[in-house]
Formats: C-alpha cells, sequence, structure tokens
C-alpha cells in the first residue's frame, strides 16, 4: 500500500511539473527533431534502395531514437539535479566514462581510420558524444565547489585536470578531432564562466585556432603531410578542396554542388542529386548540404534560427540561475550546441576542416540524439525549477544579494 502511495505521489509530481515547462525549450527541440526525421529519410532513402534495402530503414531507427531522446529528455527533466552532485555519481561516471574511452580503442573495429563506436549490434554507442555531458555536469561541480572555497580551478584542481588531460588524449587517439575541439571547447568556456581572467581565455581561444590553421597550411605546403591517412586527407582537403576533387575533396566539391544547385528556395523535398550517391555521408556529416539543395537558403535559415534561439534560450536559463553550478551546466550546453553546429557548418561551407561532427538534431544517429536530449533536459530541469521558484515561492530570477550567486 505505502508503495503504491509512494507510486502515485512521484506519478503527480511529475505531473504537476508540466505547467512549469519552458515551452521556449521544448518547441524549438521539437521542432528541429521533426525536421531532423524528415531529413534524414530524404537524404538516406535512394541510398538504402541502391544497396538492396528499404527506404524506411533509417527513417524508422531515427523516429526510434527521437523517441528515445524525447523520453530521455522527460527523464531528466524530473530528475532531482542534486543527485548529479553526489560523490557516487561523479566517481561512477567518471569510471563508466574513462571504459568506454578504453574499449573503444582495444575492441572497436576503425571506420574510416577512426575508432570511435562500440557496436551493440541494434545501437553504436559514441563515448565522445557521452564525454560530452560528462565534462559538463562534472565540471560544473567541481569549478562550483572550488570556488566556493576560494581557489582557482586552474592551480587547485589536480584531479580534475588530470581526469581532463586523460580523457581528451584518449579521444585525441581514436583520433575524433572535432570531438576533441568540442569537449575542449566545452572546458574553456566554462573556465571562462567561472569568473576567470576573460582576457585571457579570449586571447588563447582566439589565437590557438590561428595558429593551428596557419601551422595546418604551412605543413600542406611543404608536402609533410602526404601518406598521412584518411583522417589526415580529409581534415586536410578543406585548404585546396578542387586540387583533389576526384579524391580527398570530392566531399566538399560536392557539398558546393548540393549547395549552388540549391539556391535560395531549393529543388523540393526529395529532389536532391547529391544524395544519390555523389557525396558521401549524406544522412549524418554532410546532411546540412542536402537540406540546403533541398530546402535552400531559406529552409537552412529557418533551422538555424531556430537552434540559435534554443541556444539563447539556455544562456538566460544560466543567467537567470542563482548558482553557479546551474550556470556553469547552461554555459556549458550552449557551447556544446553552438560549436558543434559551427564545425557541421563549417565543415559543409569549406571554411573548417572537414572532423565528422554531426549537425545538431537534424544528422543521423542514436547516441549524439541520446546525449542532445539529456542536455536538453537537463536544462529544462533547471528553467522549471525557476520557473516554480517565481510562480510559487514568488523568488526573483536573480538573486537579490547583488546578484552574486550561491554554489
Amino acid at each position: 500500500m505505502k508503495k503504491k502511495k509512494l507510486r502515485f505521489r512521484k506519478i503527480r509530481s511529475v505531473w504537476n511539473n508540466v505547467r512549469y515547462l519552458d515551452y521556449y525549450i521544448l518547441v524549438p527541440y521539437l521542432a528541429l527533431c521533426l525536421v531532423g526525421i524528415v531529413m534524414v529519410y530524404s537524404a538516406s532513402a535512394s541510398i538504402e534502395m541502391q544497396n538492396g534495402g528499404t527506404p524506411l530503414g533509417y527513417l524508422i531507427k531515427q523516429t526510434i531514437y527521437v523517441v528515445m531522446g524525447v523520453a530521455v529528455m522527460a527523464f531528466m527533466a524530473n530528475y532531482p539535479l542534486r543527485h548529479y552532485r553526489t560523490p557516487r555519481f561523479l566517481r561512477d561516471s567518471t569510471l563508466v566514462v574513462g571504459a568506454l574511452l578504453v574499449i573503444v580503442l582495444v575492441f572497436s573495429r576503425a571506420v574510416n581510420g577512426a575508432k570511435g563506436w562500440i557496436s551493440l549490434g541494434f545501437f553504436n554507442i559514441q563515448p565522445v558524444e557521452i564525454c560530452k555531458l560528462y565534462f559538463i555536469l562534472y565540471l560544473a561541480d567541481r569549478m562550483a565547489k572550488i570556488r566556493q572555497r576560494g581557489q582557482h580551478f586552474t592551480t587547485d584542481a589536480k584531479g580534475p585536470w588530470l581526469i581532463i588531460v586523460v580523457f581528451l588524449g584518449l579521444i585525441m587517439i581514436q583520433p575524433d578531432i572535432g570531438g576533441m575541439a568540442i569537449n575542449g571547447a566545452i572546458i574553456a568556456i566554462m573556465l571562462l564562466a567561472a569568473d576567470y581572467k576573460w582576457g585571457v581565455g579570449l586571447g588563447i581561444i582566439l589565437v590557438l585556432p590561428a595558429l593551428g590553421y596557419l601551422g595546418l597550411e604551412r605543413l600542406v605546403e611543404s608536402g609533410l603531410l602526404q601518406g598521412g591517412g584518411y583522417q589526415v586527407a580529409r581534415f586536410v582537403a578543406f585548404l585546396n578542396p578542387f586540387g583533389n576533387a576526384s579524391g580527398s575533396g570530392s566531399q566538399l566539391v560536392n557539398s558546393y554542388y548540393a549547395i549552388s544547385n540549391g539556391g535560395v528556395f531549393g529543388v523540393g523535398l526529395g529532389n536532391s542529386i547529391q544524395k544519390m550517391g555523389y557525396l558521401p555521408e549524406p544522412n549524418t556529416d554532410f546532411i546540412m548540404s542536402i537540406t540546403s539543395e533541398e530546402l535552400g537558403l531559406v529552409g537552412v535559415t529557418a533551422i538555424l534560427v531556430t537552434l540559435l534561439f534554443l541556444i539563447c534560450r539556455i544562456i538566460q536559463v544560466g543567467v537567470r540561475a542563482d548558482s553557479l553550478y546551474q550556470t556553469l551546466i547552461c554555459y556549458g550546453s550552449a557551447t556544446f550546441f553552438t560549436i558543434e553546429t559551427l564545425f557541421n557548418i563549417g565543415g559543409v561551407l569549406g571554411l573548417l576542416p572537414i572532423t565528422g561532427v554531426t549537425f545538431p538534431f537534424i544528422s543521423y544517429g542514436g547516441s549524439s540524439m541520446l546525449i542532445l536530449s539529456a542536455t536538453v533536459g537537463i536544462i529544462m530541469n533547471i528553467s522549471m525549477q525557476q520557473n516554480r521558484d517565481r510562480l510559487v515561492m514568488g523568488k526573483p530570477f536573480i538573486p537579490e544579494t547583488g546578484g552574486v550567486k550561491n554554489v
């Protein structure tokens, strides 16, 4: 009888939380997921038929991933945030993520020169995706607690720095340049948000990529990277894709053709030419090229504006948070979505190297969808807590102590 009452109370509690939902987060999230289902189907149907499969194959899988993602989002939105800060959770999550990063190197099969996926038959786990959310939750707690003690993360956090170096090193060994860059950006922005020196941090963020670009260009000109394998060839092709249009530059060249063919209004949903075997990975890395061809500049702009709205809302939730922990989670999540978007769009436009980074919510993928949805769920949790405090308890969004946040 007591168990039934407890279960009923939990169900009622979840139901009561519905009125505190942040629709400025929920609606863009669901809209992007639905567009993703449509575009994955459009980008993959012809290839599936050419390979003798059913055109509905990827559609069914992506729909399942989205349904699972929405369920994960709903769970995370109602799961108490305090549980993510317990020593047991922090310890166990560190061990699990570390084990997955080692397992993927030892036991997984290399695909296109990289070991990034653990195959479970019906589902592939990508540890680098899990690592993004892990860093957000783990570092938010560590930085907030170190700040509470009046210490500095850069000098007084030996344990967290060891974890950062080891995990980023394991990601680099795969190698997954895009994954390492996104995780590195999340860490850097969270450091800045934790009240560290903005001038130094911004200098690092702006100068290092520029130096990396110039250094890479010099290496390519010197010929030292010749024969460096698939990853190196794909990484440097953006410097001169037409120089090897039938080889390492073919992806980018065909991406240009798709974007050019789409123009302003596109050729119509399902009418892409480049997805007919010309452009590799049309439903993952280059799904925005296909989207641009079919929906045109107008369609791509609508998607980007929707995602930008979601990111801005996440930042706003972080600004309104009354604890540094919640603020860091929001800023880390916004960085996650922003950098992933920039890397994907930059790759298909030839502005950045092609690193295999997918487009949030639109590209095909189970691990990515679940982690993105879990991240949205945590942000929704923070926003719902703010709405509850404001509507029920009459608390202001910003603490009254001069804007100083709790830990």
